[in-house]
This record gives structure tokens, sequence and C-alpha cells, in this order.
């Protein structure tokens, strides 16, 4: 495969992660455990839009143009979605598979989650994959749980089909 051909990759090296003091949540090369970054951290940022509208809101009472309220007001209504937007997790990835296992009506074997998030208020959720502990697996579910409380949201189980089993 030639290097046109390859899929590109975002790469951070050791150097430049150091140098920039890259958070260990967000470096790839960090080895050990992952654990997503809480939704939470939305509200330090629409903190920052607030500073920023009150950055301008000053300016124009030193002399901007009244026109600029314009400005202030975008970005407060940005800094409230950002605020409104910032859920706790509650459960973790660890908590959520466990709560998907004990939701299906077969013995889990391996599992995988992913976060998502759902409605204009970006309410978090994970979809979690379940397969059947026999092997090769011979049922799977979907399971949605609320990362907020915990609760099952929804859920979907089938039987693998023969042609993947054969595959």
């Amino acid at each position: 495969m030639t290097d046109e051909r390859r899929p590109r990759r975002i790469e951070v090296s050791r150097d430049v992660a150091d140098r920039e003091a890259m958070p260990d949540d967000l470096d790839a090369n960090v080895l050990g455990p992952y654990s997503v970054p809480d939704v939470a951290r939305r509200r330090t940022a629409g903190l920052v839009y607030v500073v920023g509208a009150v950055i301008v809101a000053g300016s124009i009472l030193l002399g901007l143009p009244s026109g600029m309220w314009v400005v202030v007001a975008g970005l407060l209504v940005i800094a409230a979605y950002h605020v409104i937007s910032g859920w706790h997790l509650r459960v973790r990835q660890g908590e959520a598979l466990t709560i998907a296992n004990r939701s299906t009506e077969f013995p889990a074997g391996h599992a995988s989650a992913t976060l998502n998030f759902e409605g204009w208020r970006a309410r978090p959720v994970w979809n979690v994959l379940v397969f059947s502990a026999d092997e090769p697996p011979s049922r799977r579910a979907l399971v949605r749980v609320d990362a907020r409380t915990g609760d099952v949201v929804g859920s979907y189980e089938e039987a693998v089909p023969e042609i993947e089993l054969a595959g």
C-alpha cells in the first residue's frame, strides 16, 4: 500500500505531548484503562463565554458600537447551552456494561460501550453491545443505559443470523 492510499490518522508524538502538557485523558499514548471524561467539563467552556460576554459588554460601555450587544446576546446563549448540556456522568463505562449484562436474557460474554448524546440538551446515554457467552455467540443485544441515572432506556435482542456465524 502506498503512502497516498493509507488512511490518515491524527498522531501526537511523545515529545510534543510532554512539551504541550497534554492532559492524560486526551493523550492516546497513555497506557492503561481509558475513562471517558465527564461531560460536565462543558460548564467550564460556558463560563469562558460568559467572561467573553462581560468583556464585550464592558467594551460597549467604553465606546464600541451599540450593535455589539448582538454579540453579547450570542455569547450568553452559547454559554447557557454549554451550562445546561453539561451533565455529570454518574454511570461510568464499567457500570454501564454491568447494567447491560444484567438486563439481557442470556449469559453475557463480550461487550463494548460507546457514549452517545440525545436531544437538544445532549443527555448522555451509553449504547452497550452485548454478545452471548457461547462460542461463537448465538445471541446479541443492544442495551441503552442512561449515563445519569443508570436506568435502561431501551434494549433490543436477537439471534445472530446463521450467515454471520458461517462467515
